[in-house]
């Protein structure tokens, strides 16, 4: 039960390409953006789309298959928890970013999506 504590799963389409960084420690980290999409009908019965954007990130061996395979407009699948850091800004303002970190990613579409 205690894996249920902090858990994301999320489907949704890339929404730029993946950053892929070597730190200095050996590690490599991939971020990107992730779109989902809800859908719902107004008050007059029109379809309505809701699009919520997400920043992921991939440590490691999942950074490695998001440099592989993760492109702009690919539909995925993500697994993962949600980390929240603060850091202060050039104007010396106390900010704060919500991401998801992956653990797993599940790529979804044909096998001719590019």
């Amino acid at each position: 039960m205690s894996t249920i504590k902090n858990h994301v799963q999320l489907i949704g389409n890339v929404g730029q390409e993946p950053t892929i960084t070597n730190l200095e420690s050996g590690k490599r980290v991939a971020r990107f953006s992730l779109a989902t999409n809800e859908y719902y009908k107004d008050k007059e019965g029109n379809k309505q789309t809701d699009t919520n954007w997400h920043t992921v990130v991939a440590w490691g061996k999942t950074a490695e298959i998001v440099e592989k395979y993760v492109i702009k407009g690919k539909e995925v699948g993500i697994s993962g928890k949600l980390k929240t850091r603060s850091y202060t800004n050039d104007d010396n303002e106390q900010r704060y970013v919500t991401e998801v970190v992956a653990d797993e990613i599940l790529l979804l579409g044909s096998k001719n999506d590019k």
